[in-house]
């Protein structure tokens, strides 16, 4: 995802820089923008728009592995695009040094909206400090929503991202059932697109990289579960048995060839 968001960034005219664990070598043509030691990216950068896996991840990339504000010239805006608890935001604020503005900013699209520039973010955060990057978020996206105080954003996405996954698994559901049927998927996945059975998983299967993937928890059907599980670290009543099945459900696709 991070690497689409640059270029988009790239092409409006901002001066980008990367940074990332592995080699920068494995970036292409856009190689030769990214800082490969953490210090000196830090110090290069006034924002860090950060778009790591989980919560370790982010704590690793602020504070422990490659620490980016634990230096004094460290970045004085910090946008976490990463999809994780709303409960992580806070403890990051709790951390994060007080003259650094925090945003939360999810995405929803995918990498193809990442390519596309048409991306929806989801931000939470001082009203000032949104519209200050609202520039940045409209080189990226096309649905920018700014929902309110800091953790808004991620706790709208991990709604929204429950939601998401249960449509993976109902669409997997249907495809597997069709074939017990004898009904043809791709006519399946056609009358759903224009019928009440619609969602953006099935109406964009052929054309999303990852739909047919069985669950490994490396790839995008587990990162998707991590997002389930970051839905139901927010509830405080805890999961309910639709939540706990929709995990099992993840954790039990198999790789389903297109």
């Amino acid at each position: 995802m991070g690497l689409p968001m640059a270029r988009a960034m790239l092409r409006e005219g901002f001066d980008i820089a990367g940074f990332d664990v592995r080699p920068v070598k494995e970036f292409g043509d856009f190689a030769d923008r990214m800082i490969a030691d953490a210090s000196a990216f830090s110090s290069h950068c006034d924002v860090v728009i950060c778009v790591v896996r989980d919560e370790r991840q982010i704590l690793d990339l602020c504070f422990d592995q490659q620490a980016l504000f634990a230096i004094e010239d460290c970045p004085k805006t910090f946008v976490l695009s990463s999809t994780v608890s709303p409960h992580v935001v806070e403890r990051l604020r709790q951390r994060l040094p007080g003259n650094v503005a925090l945003l939360d900013a999810p995405m929803s699209g995918a990498p193809p909206a990442a390519i596309a520039a048409t991306l929806t973010f989801m931000v939470g955060g001082a009203k000032f400090d949104f519209e200050r990057h609202l520039p940045a978020f409209l080189a990226m996206g096309k649905n920018i929503h700014h929902l309110g105080k800091l953790g808004s954003g991620m706790t709208a996405k991990v709604l929204n991202n429950f939601v998401a996954a249960s449509s993976v698994v109902a669409v997997r559901n249907v495809l597997k059932q069709a074939d017990g049927l004898g009904f043809d998927k791709k006519v399946l996945l056609e009358v759903m697109a224009k019928s009440s059975g619609q969602t953006w998983f099935g109406s964009n299967f052929s054309a999303i990289d990852w739909s047919g993937e069985g669950h490994d928890p490396a790839n995008t059907i587990g990162i998707l579960e991590k997002d389930v599980r970051a839905f139901v670290d927010a509830l405080p009543e805890g999961p309910e048995p639709l939540h706990e099945a929709v995990i099992d459900a993840l954790r039990a696709l198999p790789k389903l060839e297109k």
